[in-house]
């Protein structure tokens, strides 16, 4: 009894301590799963904790669960909108672009460890994959709002890429164990069960999800545990028939995210929240398991391994993939060095423990050493990387206080509250009666916390509290009148747009002639839409530029594949 009350202490505490430090580690940078690995070990018993943990059967049961979890909440947060420009590079990255790292990676490591060539594979099938949890969660946590092209092909990479690397590294275990003699055609019947199971049976798991959500009469605080428990159910049904269970997960997630749902925004919440835990637990589990003492001696080889992989493998691998598709120079790099490691690596090393494999605590604590240097070198770096190559867009939607409303016929509206400061743009403007998205409603006005008869528009005051209806699609453009502005300079959109603003569909020509810009005759009657897109060459978004003598042009607005506004940039001239 004293031992049970005991645990629950430990490990709520464990868990608090854990989210108040990931409090501090954000304000010095620090990536916030790196806290939460660094804690665990701490409790570890080689730490003040003297916490005895070895139970890697238990360890694999949490890191699936967690992985499960975070997988099913990234799909969910994943915008099919984002597949026009991220879906076709990303699958390249998740499929060839694991193959190509693992190649590499792993016959280096036979020349460096002295492995047998499969052993070599193995260990790099094990990091041969970016992680979702990592990915996720740094992205998100440093609030940046990244080009879409760059944005989509991560989270849709990192959220695909780990069955091909669960794929790999239990193909390679088992030709180690018992060797085949028809090598290719085992990898690839294995290859169509695994991926057409996971694809298949994820895909009609999620719309079977979103269908029983919206039928069921269920009261609305159960719908986020139908939801995960429909998950989970799913992720269990596909793995005992041989299918990647994590793929499936992460496409129910995907079409749950992206369907009409009922209780989606209390939906959304719960996984949210869920994933975060599941992470902390993750890791501090994974911190416990670890033994500090045994990484010493693999450090040197685990550097060199961590050095290859960072520098020359995931570029090369990325470069090869990208190069259909017009990725420019610099989204190519800032691609590669955010192909972090995390759980997913660690979890997989766990693999060769459970069977008993000769080289298995070898490839535990290199692989563990590994998403150290990772989650150091290139977690605490994402920031300044993108900053310093341009990738950076300005905020578009502002944090506020948003609430679903749920309405017969499933029509998604939310209640979306806005407490106006100085630097919101109507105040800041005093513009009456200001041009609202055609789906807001304003609902009420509070003033002192009084509420007043009507809007008074003509007068919107600093600590005014301003409340709509508004549809979720069009929620930026009403950011953007009433969020207030705390944008960095260098991401204030006359700084970053240009000083003044174009329709997609002015002519070439008319815009040369009023900026004195030297253009080709053939090219003065397209439209600037047009004439971007060609000379770009690739799947145009928001950031994307052109230099045309003393003026740059920067694409402001889009929708799907067309240009609408363009920002004319003046070059400064010294």
């Amino acid at each position: 009894m004293d031992l049970t009350n005991e645990l629950i202490l430990i490990s709520s505490l464990a868990f608090l301590v854990s989210i108040l430090a990931s409090l501090v580690g954000q304000r010095l940078g620090m990536p916030v799963l790196l806290v939460f690995l660094i804690i665990g070990m701490l409790l570890g018993e080689e730490g003040p904790g003297d916490i005895h943990f070895d139970d890697v059967q238990a360890t694999h049961l949490v890191g699936s669960l967690a992985l499960a979890i975070i997988l099913f909440d990234g799909g969910m947060a994943t915008s099919v909108q984002s597949f026009r420009v991220g879906l076709k590079p990303a699958l390249g990255l998740a499929t060839l672009g694991v193959l190509i790292t693992s190649a590499l990676t792993g016959l280096f490591a036979t020349q460096l460890l002295g492995l047998s060539l499969l052993e070599g594979l193995l260990l790099a099938a094990i990091v041969g994959s970016t992680d979702a949890a990592a990915v996720f969660s740094l992205l998100r946590a440093r609030g940046l709002e990244l080009k879409e092209r760059v944005k989509a092909t991560l989270e849709i990479e990192s959220g695909s890429n780990d069955p091909m690397a669960i794929f790999l590294t239990l193909v390679l275990m088992e030709l180690i164990l018992a060797p085949q003699d028809n090598l290719g055609a085992a990898l690839a019947l294995a290859f169509i069960q695994q991926m057409g199971l996971g694809a298949v049976l994820g895909l009609l798991g999620g719309y079977a999800i979103v269908w029983l959500v919206n039928h069921l009469d269920l009261p609305p605080g159960l719908h986020p545990i139908a939801v995960l428990s429909m998950g989970l159910s799913l992720f269990g049904l596909v793995a005992i028939l041989d299918g990647s269970g994590f793929l499936a997960i992460y496409l129910a997630g995907l079409v749950v995210g992206n369907r009409p749902l009922k209780g989606r925004r209390y939906i959304g919440r719960f996984h949210d929240g869920l994933a975060r835990l599941a992470q902390i637990g993750m890791f501090l589990v994974l911190g416990l398991l670890v033994t500090p003492s045994e990484l010493l001696p693999v450090a040197l080889d685990a550097l060199l391994f961590a050095a290859l992989l960072s520098f020359v493998a995931r570029p090369l691998a990325v470069w090869l993939c990208l190069l259909p598709f017009g990725f420019p120079w610099r989204e190519q790099v800032f691609i590669a060095w955010v192909g972090l490691r995390g759980s997913v690596p660690i979890v997989l090393a766990l693999f060769p423990l459970l069977a008993g494999m000769e080289q298995a605590h070898v490839y535990f604590n290199i692989v563990f050493f590994v998403v150290l240097l990772s989650l150091i070198g290139q977690g605490w770096t994402i920031p300044l990387l993108a900053r310093w190559l341009g990738l950076e867009l300005p905020p578009r939607t502002q944090k506020v206080e948003r609430l679903e409303i749920d309405l017969p016929g499933e029509r998604e509206l939310e209640l979306v509250g806005y407490e106006l400061v100085a630097s919101s743009p109507l105040v800041a403007a005093r513009r009456p009666f200001p041009r609202l998205p055609p789906s807001a409603r304003p609902v009420a006005q509070l003033r002192q916390r009084e509420l007043l008869d009507q809007i008074d528009w003509e007068d919107l005051r600093a600590g005014d509290q301003l409340l709509l209806i508004v549809d979720p699609a069009e929620l930026e453009v009403l950011d953007r009148l009433l969020a207030p502005t705390e944008t960095p300079d260098h991401l204030s959109d006359q700084a970053f747009f240009g000083e003044f603003v174009l329709n997609g569909e002015a002519r070439l020509g008319d815009v040369a002639n009023a900026y004195g810009l030297a253009v080709r005759e053939q090219e003065r009657d397209l439209t600037l839409d047009a004439f971007l897109r060609d000379r770009l060459e690739t799947q145009v978004v928001v950031g994307d530029r052109l230099d045309m003598q003393h003026v740059q042009l920067v694409i402001r607005r889009t929708a799907g594949s067309r240009i609408l506004k363009v920002g004319l940039k003046l070059k400064r001239t010294r």
